[in-house]
């Protein structure tokens, strides 16, 4: 990884903004976000997507911020990939042009993205993603440099004072005022509960073998470089560390680790025997559990569950279903994670939140068979074509009659299949032996 960074920042505001509203049950604000990536490099600039038109509240926050709002005005035919596309070739032009932008930064957690972050991977950019680790597609967190989860950028206790909540006098008449009291009246998400230490063991351990093949003292920022190469989901708050030197100070005193010396010049050592050779349970464990729970309740589940009702239905019929223990902080990282393995579909819901769906099965077309021919009709069709000059393995091709050809309709006209040449002479050596 580069010394200095200069990042670029872009946001598909649409996609966070119901993300954030149907999991977090808040609103979005982008300075936690530049001031997480403002800890990783400079940022050298700044854009959100979307129809600004219908973000009012929007649009406050991101002049407070400096954000560059790029107007995304939808077709008449609801081309909802529009922002996207935009966004990603902006964000290409920018890494062909900017020589000087080594990292850029996407605001999403639509699974669309994956393409582009391959493409500035191969141009050796650094690339972060940031977004709700119940909504960011698992795929996109594990293919980028890092992943920032938005739950751990906000103080999970109270909402966020945000432009949207404080409208000046004479701009929103009383019902939109109704509409963001109650959004304001609504619980906004809590903090999850941290996840074991026993869980980040075996990545610990693991960066720490890679830095003795390296030859390497491994001190606390080269430890942590290392495992977010290993794993780019890794974030030391989801053990409820406020930094990776707290997060290296738990390990130790639960006798994870050996550490000497201090401040940054730390030397971790692994232990002779850890955790790692005890049996842990992983995300995948979880999967048959929420597969039968699902299969047992698949008519209400082709109406729509929420998370809460299929908490609810796992808790009842799973007493010892424990989500930390797989680590998941919450039913709704379990959804997404799922989804990513085609076990079901979620979609997100503004008022109703994270909605439950079966998967999309995809059809499956059978080729149609080989006709099959009696041994008398291959026969005589063999002994016609010899009589005809017709070489016999040309003879031999399935055709049964000189019946025409069925109608295939395409594009909506109906044409005739056309014969082949084979079946064509085999017909007409057949009607010369008549």
């Amino acid at each position: 990884m580069q010394d200095k960074l200069n990042i670029a920042v872009f946001v598909d505001y649409d996609n966070i903004e119901i993300g954030v509203k149907s999991t977090l049950r808040r609103d979005f604000h982008v300075a936690p976000v530049l001031d997480a990536l403002k800890e990783r490099g400079l940022i050298a600039a700044k854009f959100a997507y979307a129809n600004w038109g219908r973000q009012e509240g929007a649009t406050r926050q991101m002049a407070e911020n400096a954000v560059q709002m790029v107007q995304r005005v939808p077709t008449p035919r609801g081309d909802k990939n529009g922002g996207d596309i935009n966004l990603a070739l902006d964000a290409l032009e920018m890494a062909f042009t900017h020589k000087h932008i080594n990292a850029f930064a996407i605001v999403s957690g639509d699974s669309d993205f994956i393409p582009l972050v391959n493409k500035l991977k191969e141009y050796g950019k650094i690339v972060f993603i940031v977004g709700g680790k119940a909504f960011t597609s698992t795929i996109l967190q594990q293919n980028c440099n890092e992943f920032i989860s938005y739950e751990s950028l906000v103080d999970m206790g109270k909402p966020v004072p945000t432009p949207a909540q404080q409208p000046s006098q004479g701009q929103q008449q009383q019902p939109q005022r109704q509409q963001k009291q109650e959004r304001a009246e609504r619980p906004a998400g809590k903090r999850p509960e941290p996840l074991s230490l026993s869980h980040a063991v075996p990545l610990v351990e693991r960066a720490l073998e890679v830095l003795e093949r390296r030859e390497v003292q491994p001190q606390l920022g080269l430890l942590k470089s290392t495992m977010l190469q290993l794993s780019p989901t890794f974030s030391e708050r989801d053990y409820g560390a406020r930094s990776f030197s707290d997060f290296v100070e738990m390990l130790a005193k639960a006798d994870y680790i050996k550490v000497s010396g201090t401040g940054g010049k730390s030397i971790i050592e692994r232990k002779s025997i850890t955790i790692s050779e005890q049996k842990l349970l992983s995300p995948e464990d979880a999967l048959p559990v929420l597969e039968k729970v699902l299969a047992a309740h698949a008519a209400d589940l082709a109406a729509g569950l929420t998370a809460d009702q299929v908490q609810g239905l796992v808790s009842a019929e799973q007493p010892d279903f424990d989500l930390p223990s797989f680590g998941f902080q919450g039913i709704a990282e379990l959804l997404n994670f799922a989804q990513d393995r085609a076990l079901l579909r979620t979609e997100l819901d503004e008022d109703r939140g994270l909605i439950v769906f079966p998967p999309v099965i995809e059809p499956h077309y059978e080729p149609e068979p080989e006709p099959e021919f009696e041994p008398a009709q291959e026969a005589v069709m063999v002994a016609a074509a010899s009589a005809a000059g017709v070489p016999e393995e040309v003879a031999a091709e399935p055709v049964l009659s000189d019946a025409p050809a069925p109608a295939v309709k395409r594009s909506g006209r109906s044409r005739r299949k056309p014969a082949s040449k084979a079946a064509k002479k085999t017909v007409k050596a057949s009607k010369k032996t008549e």
